[in-house]
């Protein structure tokens, strides 16, 4: 690095303002006018500069407006590019900009593509189509408080892809319930509207809060499960989901995840009995449709058993889609197994996933567990042997032997039974 990046200063206009009228034709476009940048300048939005021995060689600036900002150029000395210094430029930028609590850092550039013709007629004038780039930052202040207080948090942003095996599903959950919810403009110009609510249901240990939380992750939104036990041990459940949904109301944008909805919506019975679930249901289904009246929000209801839920429940109003989560086939038993031994070539996964069948993402993860954990002990016993002391290479990890004895000890969570109930269930209820 052969550069220092400071605070713009007044001092430093002349020399922004030549970098930023001399880079224009240089692949360094923005939808920000020079007198728009230059008023930025003049303003005191945050901008930062680059300089090589006392010569400004490259800026980046930005304006705020309430918690997003725009970054509005970032321009470079012709000799200065492909050296990395845009990325630090932007770095530097980011800092400034969280450091004032910008929830939002948002960098639009030209893009050849046109706009439709809804706009034109609307009496909008036809300019180039923008590549709309967002950056969201975690959030601060009292709406950090709040995702504390409701036990919500940030999921790490690879989540997604880790999702191994289940690919079928994954696509799935991908193109109807990411993409839209990732794109709304562009979901909208084909009439698309984004999901709000979806339920997820299959046999237990498929992966249902698993995709729940990738979903999140994928999304950058906060992460917040509701707890049925926890909120039934502040005695009024009901009321103790009511408030939840008040205090969720207040973030920006959140994905909200109940697991086992069945104990907090089951089939409602006539008459209603004293003390019993009727209430509770009836809560719930007043309170999914004013969450679903805001934008960047999704609730991700995860049951074993769609066929305890009330009916109610599951209408098209309430919930987008119900989407069926197996038991993982041969190729995602494959992918699971594949991940679990690391590829090893020395250990048979076709075997493993023959030896598998009906084994859940779950299952076959604890049988990998007990695998690895019996090659590890068999290390430790076979320490400072002979084979170790003539230095003989020993194969570390499980073998395919280890792995065939773990599956031979595991039982499977679903059962023929299920299997044939969950078939049941999708004829039944699926809808995506």
């Amino acid at each position: 690095m052969n550069w220092l990046i400071h605070d713009y200063r007044e001092s430093d206009l002349a020399a922004v303002v030549h970098l930023i009228d001399t880079t224009a034709e240089l692949g360094q476009e923005s939808v920000f006018s020079l007198a728009e940048c230059i008023g930025a300048l003049t303003s005191r939005q945050p901008a930062v500069v680059a300089v090589h021995q006392g010569v400004p060689i490259g800026a980046a600036l930005a304006c705020v407006a309430g918690e997003r900002a725009w970054v509005m150029r970032i321009a470079i000395s012709s000799a200065w590019r492909g050296r990395g210094l845009a990325s630090a430029l932007l770095v530097e930028l980011e800092r400034r900009l969280v450091a004032a609590r910008v929830g939002r850092i948002a960098y639009v550039l030209p893009e050849e593509e046109l706009l439709g013709e809804g706009l034109l007629n609307a009496g909008y004038t036809r300019q180039p189509a923008v590549a709309y780039f967002e950056k969201v930052e975690p959030l601060h202040g009292p709406a950090a408080s709040l995702l504390e207080d409701l036990g919500g948090r940030f999921l790490p942003s690879d989540l997604w892809a880790k999702v191994a095996g289940m690919e079928a599903e994954k696509d799935l959950i991908e193109r109807r319930v990411v993409l839209p919810l990732a794109q709304p403009e562009r979901a909208a110009r084909h009439g698309v509207r984004p999901p709000r609510a979806i339920a997820l249901f299959g046999p237990p240990g498929t992966g249902k809060t698993t995709f729940a939380r990738g979903i999140a992750a994928k999304l950058g939104w906060p992460f917040v499960e509701l707890l049925p036990s926890r909120l039934a041990d502040e005695g009024n459940l009901a009321a103790a989901l009511r408030s939840a949904f008040a205090r969720i109301a207040e973030l920006e944008r959140v994905l909200v995840f109940i697991d086992e909805v069945e104990e907090i919506a089951p089939v409602r019975t006539e008459p209603a009995q004293p003390g019993g679930m009727h209430g509770v249901t009836n809560e719930l289904l007043k309170l999914i449709p004013g969450f679903r009246e805001r934008d960047e929000r999704l609730l991700v209801c995860a049951t074993n058993s769609v066929r305890s839920l009330d009916p109610a429940f599951l209408r098209p109003g309430r919930f987008d889609y119900l989407i069926p989560i197996g038991t993982p086939d041969t190729a995602a038993r494959s992918a699971i197994w594949s991940r679990y031994t690391g590829g090893r070539p020395d250990v048979e996964v076709s075997v493993l996933v023959a030896a598998s069948e009906l084994f859940t993402p779950a299952d076959i993860e604890h049988a990998a567990r007990i695998a690895a954990q019996a090659a590890f002990e068999r290390d430790l016993e076979t320490l400072g042997a002979s084979s170790s002391a003539t230095g003989e290479a020993r194969a570390l990890g499980a073998s395919t032997e280890d792995y065939l004895a773990a599956i031979a000890q595991c039982r499977p969570t679903v059962t023929p039974a299920m299997i044939e109930e969950f078939g049941a269930d999708i004829k039944a209820h699926a809808r995506f």
